[in-house]
């Protein structure tokens, strides 16, 4: 099983940088398949990026493309997320979580481990 923390949220000011690291524990974290989610108050979550377990393959949600990048190092069981030129709409909780085994984490509903998130608020 695996067991994920998140840190490195704050707050910053629009056209900011931001870094979010998510600790993992138990061996098998690189065999799982990873994505950060985030969740405004009253609104579902999504899906922010995704990362396979080689970390060769990356995906970004349309709203980040080009301004969030995704990655991970399998050696210190970390994911990580750089945020730059971050907007007053990218305002949210961010959780990194796992895939379920053989899914793609397109969707939240495909997530199995999930961390307790970490506040992340831009302003204008």
């Amino acid at each position: 099983q695996v067991q994920l923390v998140e840190s490195g949220g704050g707050l910053v000011q629009a056209g900011g940088s931001l870094k979010l690291s998510c600790a993992a524990s138990g061996r098998t974290f690189s065999t799982y398949a990873m994505g950060w989610l985030r969740q405004t108050p009253g609104k579902d979550r999504d899906v922010v990026a995704t990362i396979s377990w080689s970390g060769g393959t990356t995906r970004y949600a349309d709203s980040v493309k080009g301004r969030f990048t995704i990655s991970r190092d399998n050696a210190k069981n970390t994911m990580y997320l750089q945020m730059n030129s971050v907007k007053p709409e990218d305002t949210a909780v961010y959780y990194c979580a796992a895939v379920v085994k053989g899914r793609l984490g397109s969707i939240p509903q495909e997530y199995e481990y999930w961390g307790q998130g970490t506040q992340v608020t831009v302003s204008s």
